[in-house]
């Protein structure tokens, strides 16, 4: 029987990549068929260019093979059991799924899409320094047209400040340029912390590594991660966070930026968070308006799941769609939101039936398919978008009538090296709230492509998760090749 099935088999194995031989045969009959048509797409490249409704029917294929095959938990799994949970967004993530108290929260271990493959021996097998200077480093700038501005590419970078961050050793590596890059690196050497290694009290996966940020969609790049940083950006009246009164963030007496999270940022994060702390205590001021017996923690709560809300409609169904630009992706990205019912149905009469029908957001249980939220290792590898920060920030004069285009005049080419870190809060303080977001709406991004990563981040001033610089610089592009550390599988594995 089984050389039957054999001979049956050999025909559509040649089919697909000797990769996926293992996992597709675990696969029952129609997943294997599901996974051909997904893979055949992949390997003639043409989704994006799908009729729409073709493209829709390839994603929904490979989010359910993904759901089935990909979603792989770090750590022990509650079975059986359902907490108190709450209806606000604790300081720490914790209690906002039924089902598993800590799922989400600071401290939770980042899952897999793969299974972990030990490659910490190929830690240099390519150089990361080699691939950061022959494949990445910038040669001549390149940007995205009309597509995609400024103020798109801080957001990505303040969506990260509220999603992830690797909890780190105390054990530092030390990477040295080999000759045949050294005097094209702005680093010959360097030295940074790996990533702890965690028991994960689970036989299946004995080992991984936790986030010190909260992976809900909490708006914890403005509220914090745990209870310390949230009493911090308080003020404790009306519900309200704390603004300076030039509209940007408050500075401690070291000039670090007060906010949720303010590790390894720069102006263009910065300036994000000042405007959504202002829309926390615009809420505040609504809520208060028309409720008036709520008192500081309930308007404080209430604009939190306001607030973040906000924030993740914008990244799904405004940010996503246009950095792809597809309109497969832009009828996927609503119907995640909205549901095949649509966006006037759900304004009139709220979320009806299950996702397909009402859209993701506003089912009465999370869909977890069987393991606990987080975000993956695999998630965080690809998800690098340095190359979107051009040399240089464009400064507009908001003061003067508009040119061609409604554009501005350029008053000053400000360095980037000048907006990152303590020194950047310094230098937006001087432009001012306005005129940098002006000046970045105005402006477009780096385009993501080879040969386009900034030469400012290879010679990088890193810092503590309290927003003090660190004595030792770093070259950022190098650094992100040497995640291997992390068990991950190669580029080719975790892309597909």
């Amino acid at each position: 029987m089984s050389s039957i099935k054999a001979l049956f088999s050999a025909p559509f194995y040649r089919l697909i990549h000797r990769d996926f031989h293992e996992v597709v045969a675990t696969m029952p009959l129609t997943d294997k068929i599901l996974f051909l048509i997904m893979h055949s797409v992949d390997k003639f490249g043409i989704w994006h260019r799908l009729p729409v409704l073709l493209g829709l029917t390839y994603l929904a294929i490979r989010r359910m093979l993904q759901q089935t095959y990909n979603l792989i938990n770090v750590g022990s799994t509650p079975v059986g059991v359902r907490f108190n949970h709450v209806d606000y967004r604790t300081s720490d993530g914790k209690l906002n799924d039924p089902s598993n108290e800590v799922a989400g929260s600071q401290g939770s271990f980042f899952g897999r899409n793969i299974q972990p493959v030990d490659q910490r021996d190929k830690l240099t097998k390519p150089d990361p320094m080699v691939v950061a200077t022959k494949l990445l480093a910038r040669t001549d700038f390149k940007d995205t047209g009309k597509q995609f501005n400024m103020i798109a590419a801080s957001w990505i970078q303040f969506m990260i400040h509220d999603w992830i961050d690797h909890l780190e050793d105390t054990q530092q590596i030390e990477l040295i340029a080999p000759t045949e890059v050294a005097s094209q690196c702005p680093l010959k050497s360097f030295k940074f912390y790996k990533t702890r290694e965690v028991p994960t009290g689970s036989y299946d996966i004995n080992s991984g590594h936790l986030n010190i940020r909260t992976p809900w969609w909490d708006g914890s790049a403005i509220y914090g991660s745990n209870n310390k940083t949230l009493s911090k950006v308080r003020t404790y009246k009306d519900g309200k966070l704390k603004i300076s009164e030039d509209g940007l963030l408050p500075h401690d007496e070291d000039g670090a930026a007060v906010s949720g999270d303010v590790r390894n940022s720069w102006a263009g994060v910065s300036v994000l968070q000042a405007l959504f702390v202002k829309e926390h205590n615009t809420v505040c001021d609504t809520l208060k308006r028309e409720y008036g017996d709520l008192n500081d923690e309930d308007l404080y709560r209430h604009a939190r799941l306001v607030t973040s809300a906000v924030i993740a409609k914008i990244h799904t169904i405004d940010w996503t769609v246009e950095l792809l630009k597809t309109d497969t992706l832009l009828a996927g990205m609503r119907g995640n939101w909205y549901g095949l019912l649509g966006k006037k149905f759900k304004d009139a009469f709220g979320h009806v039936g299950g996702f397909i029908l009402g859209g993701l957001v506003g089912l009465k249980s999370p869909q977890n398919h069987g393991v606990p939220y987080s975000l993956t290792e695999e998630f965080t590898s690809v998800y690098r978008m340095h190359a979107l920060l051009p040399d240089n920030l464009l400064l507009r004069d908001t003061s003067a009538a508009p040119g061609p285009n409604k554009l501005p005049p350029l008053i000053e080419e400000v360095p980037m090296a000048e907006m990152i870190g303590l020194r950047g809060e310094a230098r937006l303080s001087q432009i001012g709230f306005t005129k940098q977001m002006v000046s970045m709406g105005h402006q477009p991004s780096g385009a993501l492509e080879l040969f386009n990563y900034p030469m400012f981040l290879r010679d990088l001033t890193p810092q503590d998760r309290d927003g003090k610089d660190r004595p030792d610089h770093v070259d950022l592009a190098a650094l992100e090749g040497t995640e291997r550390e992390r068990l991950l599988g190669t580029m080719n594995s975790v892309g597909d």
